[in-house]
């Protein structure tokens, strides 16, 4: 049995998506991709948002999806729907890879995939500073607003360490029972309303 998360969480009443915040999905979400999912905002602007799903491990390891990464035996994480077949990655390496967009904090979005694999092959990354996803997650011009008027979504704040290092399947539960309000009953929530 895991630990409880050590996290610092606002839940804002007001529903204000930002880069650097998380989405929780509400337990009976429909959509196949996101239904119980949590997903790490990289980018927000009133043209649309990106963000990556942090809780959904792919059957595949980058090492056979990817010439280069030999030795990183690690599986992919699904990053959403949009662009499957494209390789994205969230790391904690700062300038240290170059081309590197802050997010926030000490949390970094893409960059140089050369260095990144030169710096794997000497040895010189560990799986606790950088994640890889297939695929992304985005919204359209207001999409993400409506969505979250429909309850869609719950807004969170949460530690650098629950998004580089919390990758199992069980997170959103976890997630959600360190809440200290009412979103931490939805973790006992049934995956089907009828089983209630």
């Amino acid at each position: 049995m895991q630990p409880e998360l050590d996290l610092f969480a606002i839940l804002p009443e007001d529903k204000i998506p930002e880069k650097g915040k998380i989405l929780i999905s509400e337990p009976f979400l429909p959509d196949t991709f996101f239904n119980r999912s949590i997903i790490y905002l990289t980018d927000h602007t009133p043209q649309g948002s990106v963000g990556f799903i942090l809780n959904k491990k792919l059957d595949l390891k980058l090492n056979a999806a990817l010439e280069g990464f030999e030795d990183w035996n690690e599986n992919l994480n699904m990053g959403g729907p949009v662009a499957p077949d494209t390789l994205h990655y969230l790391h904690n390496l700062g300038d240290l890879i170059p081309k590197s967009v802050l997010v926030e904090g000490n949390i970094f979005w893409g960059g140089d995939i050369d260095t990144i694999r030169e710096l794997i092959k000497m040895g010189q990354i560990s799986q606790s500073q950088i994640r890889f996803f297939l695929g992304y997650s985005g919204w359209s011009a207001g999409q993400l607003e409506r969505e979250l008027k429909e309850d869609s979504w719950v807004i969170a704040k949460v530690t650098s360490d629950i998004i580089m290092n919390n990758r199992g399947n069980d997170t959103w539960k976890r997630v959600l029972r360190s809440f200290k309000n009412k979103y931490r009953m939805w973790a006992d929530f049934p995956d089907s309303p009828e089983m209630n």
